[in-house]
């Protein structure tokens, strides 16, 4: 178990270091907790799929083959550039997003960094350079399918997020029944697409929180998008 301590001289000395030596510092002092525990208070308001909701933590989103993965994606790097926060989307996959797409969903291409990677692994250790300069409030990294990234890579991101307050999106493609990246994910939402009636070509894409440390699990949000003529 991997701990956060703010001052270990702070510890009381009745403090046991025998038997298990984690569990009783987390019980003893207030000032130690496990990494990947989301100590921030829950956003006011409704939930919502944007930058405010996914700030400090390490997200997850999850979509099948009726999924909209990349708008759900494309929405919280408009909603991000709307607020004025540097973006960067980091690929691990040949194939990426359809520029004319992002840009007519409002999208500034011009002020959008991409970064090709080799792999999830790479993809992971290009998004720690770029939290590390604290130049960025959001970062995207499409992992595609059968991505893994190592614990002490999800647990430098975890960190990098909360102390620049930034967001950290990674994008995988599997279904609700497989296992997210791992227990450092705070939020792990699951997109899904629908067609509707009287709509054209439009269409309407839900998420849904499979996990949410802040919030917990369960919520739903829906958003429209304009579909290819």
């Amino acid at each position: 178990m991997a701990l956060a301590a703010h001052d270990l001289a702070l510890l009381s000395p009745e403090v046991s270091l025998e038997g298990n030596t984690a569990f009783d510092l987390l019980v003893a002092h207030p000032a130690l907790r496990r990494l990947g525990d989301d100590v921030a208070h829950a956003p006011e308001g409704q939930p919502a799929w944007n930058r405010a909701e996914l700030t400090g933590r390490l997200c997850e989103l999850s979509a099948g083959a009726d999924g909209a993965l990349l708008s759900a994606a494309m929405s919280v790097v408009l909603d991000a550039q709307l607020n004025g926060d540097p973006v960067a989307w980091v690929s691990a996959r040949a194939a990426t997003f359809y520029p004319p797409d992002a840009a007519a969903c409002g999208v500034d291409l011009s002020a959008l960094i991409v970064v090709r990677a080799a792999g999830a692994r790479a993809a992971g250790r290009a998004a720690d350079v770029l939290l590390r300069s604290g130049a960025y409030g959001l970062v995207v990294l499409d992992l595609g399918t059968s991505a893994t990234l190592p614990a002490p890579l999800q647990g430098r991101l975890v960190q990098l997020a909360a102390k620049h307050d930034a967001a950290v999106v990674c994008l995988t493609e599997k279904s609700a029944e497989e296992a997210s990246l791992g227990s450092l994910v705070s939020l792990r939402g699951e997109v899904r697409r629908r067609r509707e009636t009287g709509l054209g070509t439009g269409y309407a894409y839900r998420v849904r929180a499979l996990k949410d440390k802040r919030r917990g699990p369960g919520w739903v949000v829906q958003e429209w998008r304009r579909g290819v003529a």
